[in-house]
């Protein structure tokens, strides 16, 4: 399997229709269900064009929290079924409530975090990641260099042998993402800034969390898109997202 072929990953997507998705979405500058562009926020101390560039990294992925990271599809594995694999999964996976987010440093960028632990994340995460690796592609020499190995401990290191991800089981931690690395003169002047505007956005409070999201990164370098929505613990049928 080609390392310019297609990518995929389950995320966890608030729906389209609320404060949070907006709040997110708008912070990054990129609508991943619509996958267009959007308005750069205005946020005190940021002109448009630094905030664009500080934003480059969790634009390309769209607004999202990971469950099962990034992969390839296997030389023997199809698009068609792992929607297949992924939808008869949700099924088996209760839904619940996240509990409120709140914005958190996490090494230099800013991301949302649960204000209280959420096991229900953890195990959701781990029954997604272990139950869809065989679609899996092994990573290639450079996908592994770029996890910087060298830097993780022993099990993660064996985690991303294993499941091509570092932070899975124990290690997960679970966040949304709001900014790229960002530099240590600018780096809390903009948690500032992003915790008082996600204070003021209503996206503050517990959220059902109701489905499984499938995005898809076409090729290298482009944006990944929010492909499919799944049902959490029931029947109803799958949303195909319209781009």
């Amino acid at each position: 399997m080609s390392a310019a072929a297609p990518r995929y990953a389950l995320y966890y997507a608030p729906d389209a229709e609320t404060a949070l998705w907006r709040f997110g979405s708008s912070i990054i500058g990129y609508d991943a269900a619509r996958a267009a562009d959007l308005p750069v926020p205005d946020l005190p101390g940021f002109d448009a064009e630094s905030w664009h560039a500080l934003t480059a990294e969790p634009r390309r992925y769209g607004f999202h929290g990971t469950l099962k990271a990034p992969f390839r599809l296997a030389a023997d594995a199809g698009a068609a079924a792992l929607e297949t694999a992924a939808a008869d999964l949700a099924k088996t996976c209760h839904p619940f409530s996240l509990p409120p987010l709140e914005a958190a440093l996490i090494g230099p960028f800013v991301a949302l975090v649960p204000k209280v632990p959420c096991p229900q994340l953890g195990d959701l995460a781990e029954t997604v990641t272990l139950g869809l690796d065989p679609f899996r592609a092994a990573l290639t020499p450079a996908e592994i260099a770029r996890r910087r190995p060298e830097r993780l401990s022993a099990r993660q290191a064996g985690y991303l042998a294993a499941h091509g991800y570092p932070y899975v089981r124990e290690e997960f931690r679970f966040h949304m993402t709001l900014t790229g690395p960002l530099p240590e003169g600018v780096r809390d002047h903009a948690f500032n800034a992003l915790r008082d505007a996600f204070a003021g956005s209503g996206a503050a409070t517990p959220i059902a969390v109701t489905e499984l999201c499938l995005f898809v990164q076409p090729a290298p370098g482009e944006r990944f898109r929010l492909k499919r929505r799944f049902p959490l613990g029931g029947d109803a049928p799958r949303r195909a997202l319209k781009y």
